[in-house]
């Protein structure tokens, strides 16, 4: 049994003119709201050990919130920017077995559409949200879609 974690970038800046969708950076709510994301997965009990991210800013920003709580360096794939759900599930398939439970941070609707694809839960994903789903596989090489179940989503609201 492995558990995937698949997360939204935070909130992105909106505001700077003329700046590439690849290149926009996080607003003050992602920056407040991924640390703060990272910090309650631990507090679940989570013990990711491998972070793999979009290249694009925005999620690697996320992503180094989240590799600084769990004492990780963040591996970086440039296929998840703007990455289908069939091209997420790929990435997670190539996965080291080794890792027993990986993050990847990318962009919806990839992300959303991949917990779907997963787990037959479709559930759509808010900036900065991680769905935990536990795959049922003895190596990531195994994942296909179906092999997964979602366990939990979190975002950055559920406790307002």
């Amino acid at each position: 049994m492995k558990t995937l974690l698949l997360a939204r970038h935070a909130k992105s800046d909106w505001d700077v003119f003329g700046a590439a969708d690849h290149d926009r950076t996080l607003n003050s709510r992602g920056r407040r709201d991924a640390p703060a994301m990272a910090r309650r997965l631990i507090d679940d009990g989570l013990r990711v050990d491998r972070i793999v991210s979009s290249s694009a800013a925005r999620a690697r920003s996320t992503a180094d919130d989240y590799a600084a709580a769990f004492g990780l360096a963040v591996v970086e794939e440039p296929l998840l920017y703007e990455a289908s759900s069939r091209a997420i599930l790929a990435i997670a398939a190539a996965l080291p077995d080794e890792s027993e439970v990986a993050m990847l941070v990318g962009h919806n609707p990839g992300m959303s559409d991949a917990v779907g694809e997963l787990t037959g839960a479709f559930e759509g994903l808010p900036t900065c949200a991680v769905a935990e789903c536990a795959v049922d596989v003895g190596s990531w090489a195994e994942l296909i879609e179906g092999t997964g179940r979602l366990l939990r989503v979190r975002t950055p609201r559920d406790d307002e």
